[in-house]
């Protein structure tokens, strides 16, 4: 399924030819909520600059809603129309990231944006036609519901909560817009930060900050890029890995997160977008392989993981030097 979905982006079997409209540059999409009080509206802008600069270096184009003081129409109808002009095919993934305050009440989850909130629901049928890979990085309280609503193939969606009742201001956005453009969260040092990286340094710093200060801590972020709709804490890592996964029967999360980067290194960026396509399917295959390890025969293992690391092999012959270091491919 994973290659069949890459030779599709590659454009072999595409419909509507030259008329399809493909993403072949990465989007980010910064939405600024309502900002409650002075001092957390200053801080939910200081993180959409930190992702500002963090699009600038990647070379993405980059949308800020929520931050003009005069905007000719309510930043609601902006977001709709920013993604229904976004292309919903191609390489590149559309980044939507939303900085600020939520609420839910008890049925439905919704972002506090200046004029009438967005919901789950609105935002889940907005991105339905989205084909693309698709980031969505929901820091608000009581962000959790998002995951049902948003999760799907080829989606990686965090909360900054484990629950619609997790109701309190989450920091947890601070930290992750902190990770995301700094080299120090690059835990497997391949030399770029990815959104499971992030993710695990910002949970790492959430849970600390509540210890220094002494205090119960009430928010619990969320990952899931399996689509199974679950999502699972920074808790259930051992390093970069899951070790535990919601259900038996499902993959595991972190995978697809785990090659999402915003600022690509500097061998990753000499590559194009279909090309890190291909690449990271490749490098999926072989991981999602080595799952299934404890269910087969060896020799049969072994033969299938042989023709996968051919496979991967000739893509880095073909595409220059391994773009990743040799302690950092998956494992057999």
């Amino acid at each position: 399924m994973l290659l069949a979905w890459v030779l599709v982006l590659l454009g072999v079997g595409i419909s509507g030819g030259a008329e399809a409209s493909l993403a072949t540059v990465p989007t980010v999409a910064l939405v600024v909520g309502a900002p409650g009080d002075a001092e957390l509206g200053s801080n939910f802008l200081h993180q959409a600059q930190l992702w500002q600069a963090g699009a600038g270096k990647a070379g993405a184009h980059c949308f800020a809603i929520g931050v003009e003081t005069n905007a000719a129409s309510s930043d609601y109808d902006a977001l709709k129309q920013l993604l229904s002009g976004e292309a919903k095919d191609g390489p590149a993934p559309l980044w939507l990231v939303l900085l600020g305050h939520g609420t839910f009440d008890g049925k439905e989850a919704k972002f506090n944006m200046r004029g009438p909130d967005v919901s789950a629901t609105e935002l889940a049928d907005w991105l339905r036609p989205f084909h693309r890979p698709l980031v969505v990085i929901d820091t608000s309280s009581c962000s959790a519901p998002v995951i049902n609503k948003l999760s799907g193939t080829n989606r990686v969606i965090v909360t900054a909560t484990r629950s619609g009742h997790e109701q309190n201001f989450a920091r947890f956005g601070q930290y992750f817009a902190d990770a995301i453009t700094n080299d120090k969260a690059d835990l497997d040092k391949d030399g770029q930060v990815s959104v499971l990286e992030a993710f695990l340094i910002a949970s790492r710093d959430v849970a600390e900050f509540y210890k220094t200060e002494s205090r119960l801590a009430t928010e619990h972020a969320l990952l899931d890029d399996n689509g199974d709709g679950l999502g699972i804490p920074a808790d259930w890592f051992r390093g970069v890995r899951a070790v535990k996964k919601p259900k038996e029967n499902t993959s595991v999360d972190g995978v697809l997160a785990g090659q999402f980067v915003l600022v690509p290194s500097r061998t990753d960026a000499l590559l194009s977008a279909e090309q890190r396509v291909q690449r990271d399917a490749l490098e999926r295959a072989v991981f999602l392989h080595r799952e299934k390890k404890s269910q087969m025969a060896e020799e049969q293992y072994y033969d299938e993981l042989e023709k996968l690391l051919l496979q991967l092999a000739k893509f880095y012959q073909t595409n220059g030097p391994a773009t990743r270091n040799e302690s950092n491919a998956p494992g057999t």
